[in-house]
């Protein structure tokens, strides 16, 4: 009997002062879903530079998706965020779950200065928007542990032929926005929703759009 195709989503712990992660709570729904006839595997990946890599690595030897999604949070920004580039830089401003704080350290020393996501994230963002769902381009996955992940994943996949990898934001939920007055904040369900999409998109589409969705500034 062949083996049913898998997708890896992962997302994270909380950190910080936050009780909850809607990047966990948006992805744990899925685990199981067939989507474009493929499972859907889950993972919690802690918010802490030391173990965070290993866990995903655990995850990829055990899983061994054709699809890598990786789902951060990114509270005060305005919709889902499709990340186009992870750098190798780690400099954090807050210490993360095990207390490390480290400050202009590469994420794989000797590597690459950046990976670029493999997954077609102009066509994600238009079937996101074709239903009315909050989502742009975002041109910097940040410097903390979502940016370590997501450059960890492309560098791990890197002689994985056939995988593609890529890293999504997610905003606050509504209840984490209420602890964080004048933020966006996105239902989770709707985050969830938004999540397959971008799944059904990636299995479907081979060559992104080529669509506007640079910045300015």
């Amino acid at each position: 009997m062949s083996r049913v195709p898998r997708i890896l989503l992962a997302g994270f712990e909380p950190f910080g002062a936050d009780p909850t992660n809607p990047s966990w709570d948006a992805v744990a729904p899925l685990q199981g879903a067939c989507i474009g006839g493929h499972r859907v595997e889950t993972r919690c990946l802690p918010v802490a530079f030391e173990t965070a890599l290993t866990a995903l690595r655990q995850a990829l030897d055990a899983v061994r998706p054709r699809l890598l999604l990786c789902v951060g949070l990114a509270g005060g920004r305005e919709g889902l965020s499709l990340e186009r580039v992870a750098i190798n830089v780690i400099d954090a401003r807050i210490a993360d779950n095990l207390g490390a704080q480290p400050v202009d350290a590469p994420v794989v020393e000797g590597g690459p200065a950046a990976y670029f996501s493999r997954l077609p994230i102009k066509a994600m963002r238009a079937a996101l928007q074709a239903q009315g769902l909050p989502a742009h381009i975002s041109q910097t996955a940040g410097t903390y542990v979502c940016n370590q992940v997501f450059y960890g994943a492309c560098h791990l996949l890197r002689r994985r032929r056939g995988v593609r990898a890529g890293f999504i934001h997610v905003p606050y939920s509504p209840e984490l926005a209420a602890t964080h007055p004048g933020q966006f904040a996105l239902p989770v369900d709707v985050a969830t929703q938004a999540l397959r999409i971008c799944l059904e998109v990636a299995l479907d589409t081979s060559e992104d759009l080529v669509l506007a969705g640079g910045a300015e500034h």
